[in-house]
Formats: structure tokens, C-alpha cells, sequence
């Protein structure tokens, strides 16, 4: 019901929230005066599973947005952030200039006059309606999230390599004190430490499980100081070592 299509993908991105949430993977959407960004960032290293994630969502905007104003929409331009694949080749249909890989971000370029196409469809009453509902749900999925799931959600994309976050980073981000920030998931019965070792477990499995990286890549990838450290932590949060669990997975396989 969105007047044009460049109000539709502001839209659709602004209220990713309230159809998915995924702390290895969000939307943003950038516009300046002479078009806009669509942007996907997805958690690294990339197997067959996340490219499959960064390949549906890109040609799915294109395809939702081109069937709203009626006709097929191309992008002026779309960066991959992992090396070509087998099947680069399908990628280029979708843009006007050729796809580039091992880019810094996935994303996508429509023009000004892409984002101005109006939608045929377009019923402001409906529009202002449907818009009021979003913002209500948007503020209530606010009001009931935990301050664990929020750090939870920042936290996937801070742990991409070198260095562990902290505490006082995400206080930041969260515009809290760092006190307050403590206090808060003391009440909720849970600690900062708690919330990082439970994202690091759940993405060293995942590394371990679908993709053939080192414990060393993977131990960096975390942030943790040596290869030893991570193992000695995986240990203690599945009873197994890193190889163990690698073995397992493979067996089940």
C-alpha cells in the first residue's frame, strides 16, 4: 500500500523487526539524494546456508518491490561481500552494472528515479492504517523484549574477529550507563558474561558444524586470545573439545 516504491523499501526494511530477528543478520536502508542503499549484513565466514540467506533477500527486495509498481525493477548496482560463486553468472540480470564480489557489504543501488515509480495500487487511508498497526507492534515488540535478548542481538555482530566486546561498548549502543546496564540484567537473573559465552557457543558450533575453518580462524573469530582459550571454553560449555564435536557432526551426517 506504500504511495512509491522507495517509501515500500524504506518500509519494509524499517519493520524488519516484526517479521524477523536474527542477531547473524540485519537490514538498513540508506537514502541519499540520489537514490538508496539496501543493505543486508550478514554474520562471516560464509557457507552454502548464509549465501543462500544474502541471495534471497537481495533478488526477494527486487522481486517484491518490481511487483508492487508493476513493472520488473533492476538495481543500479549490488555488491557481494563473498567471492563469486559457481553461479555468479545469474547474479547480473538483476543489475544494470556488473556485480561486484568480495565487497565490503552486501547490497544493493536503486536510483531516485527507481524509489520515486508510484505504486498503482497506492490507498492512502489504507497506507496510514496498515502504518499505525506497524508502529504499534513495533513499540510493543519493544516494551517486551528483555535487555538480554537486545545485547544478545548486538552482540553477534561485534564478535567478526581480534578482540572480545565489552561491556561498556554496548552500554553505548544502548545509550545506558554501564552500571545501569549490570543492574538491569542482574534483575533479569542473567550477566554480561553470561550473554557473550552464550553467542560465542551458538556461532562456535555453527562454525564447527558447516564450515571447514580452523580452531585457530575460528578462535579469532570469537575474539578469544589463543586457539587453547577457545578450546578449553568449548569444553566447558558442551563436554566436548572442538575436534570431538566436529567428529560427531560428521558421523551424524
Amino acid at each position: 500500500q506504500a504511495p512509491t516504491l522507495g517509501e515500500a523499501a524504506r518500509t519494509l526494511l524499517r519493520f524488519e523487526p516484526l517479521y524477523a530477528s536474527n542477531y547473524r543478520g540485519h537490514c538498513t536502508y540508506c537514502e541519499d539524494g540520489e537514490g538508496a542503499w539496501l543493505r543486508f549484513y550478514s554474520i562471516s565466514p560464509y557457507n552454502a546456508y548464509n549465501r543462500f540467506v544474502v541471495d534471497s533477500l537481495l533478488a526477494g527486495w527486487l522481486a517484491q518491490l518490481g511487483d508492487l509498481v508493476g513493472t520488473p525493477v533492476v538495481a543500479e548496482r549490488m555488491d557481494i561481500e563473498f567471492a563469486a560463486p559457481s553461479y555468479a553468472a545469474l547474479y547480473q540480470p538483476l543489475c544494470s552494472a556488473p556485480v561486484r564480489f568480495a565487497a565490503e557489504c552486501n547490497q544493493l543501488r536503486l536510483s531516485r528515479a527507481t524509489l520515486q515509480l508510484s505504486n498503482p495500487r497506492h490507498c492512502p487511508s489504507t497506507w496510514h492504517q496498515l502504518l499505525a498497526l506497524s508502529e504499534a507492534h513495533m513499540d510493543q515488540l519493544t516494551r517486551v523484549r528483555s535487555l538480554g535478548e537486545r545485547i544478545t542481538h548486538l552482540l553477534g555482530p561485534l564478535l567478526n574477529g581480534g578482540r572480545e566486546p565489552e561491556l561498556d561498548e554496548i552500554a553505548l549502543q544502548l545509550q545506558l550507563p554501564p552500571w545501569t546496564l549490570r543492574r538491569r540484567l542482574a534483575e533479569e537473573g542473567t550477566r554480561f558474561r553470561d550473554l557473550l559465552n552464550g553467542t560465542r557457543r551458538d556461532l562456535a558450533e555453527t562454525y564447527i558444524r558447516d564450515t571447514q575453518l580452523s580452531f585457530g580462524e575460528i578462535a579469532y573469530l570469537l575474539g578469544f586470545a589463543s586457539a587453547e582459550a577457545f578450546q578449553r571454553a568449548f569444553k566447558r560449555w558442551t563436554g566436548l573439545t572442538p575436534g570431538g564435536y566436529r567428529r560427531t557432526q560428521r558421523r551424524g551426517d
